[in-house]
């Protein structure tokens, strides 16, 4: 899957693959903290933004193209090797900001 996200369904995907890559990097935290420890300033807001967009979309209340989504400074002001999968957030922030291409929901 390269660029955003072609439906809804698939823009679900990316935001439940994000979730999983934040509950790895808690992980990650727990086994070397000394290292990833600095992830500990970013990571409950992180994960708590993420699973607020996820759970509008389960509901039904989510609306694409509402501004910028609200994890996304974080995101920014993360160290990339703190925080390795930031182009998952950048596919989850284009696919929010433009839509879906086909339309598709």
């Amino acid at each position: 899957m390269a660029g955003r996200a072609t439906s809804m369904a698939e823009f679900k995907i990316l935001v439940r693959e994000a979730l999983a890559e934040i509950d790895d990097l808690r992980a990650s935290i727990d086994y070397d903290e000394e290292y990833m420890g600095g992830a500990l300033g970013f990571i409950d807001e992180l994960e708590g933004a993420v699973k607020l967009l996820y759970e509008s979309i389960e509901n039904g209340t989510y609306k694409p193209g509402q501004g910028e989504l609200p994890f996304m400074e974080i995101v920014r002001n993360a160290d990339a090797q703190l925080l390795p999968f930031k182009h998952l957030f950048s596919r989850i922030e284009e696919s929010h900001k433009h839509g879906f291409p086909s339309g598709g929901i």
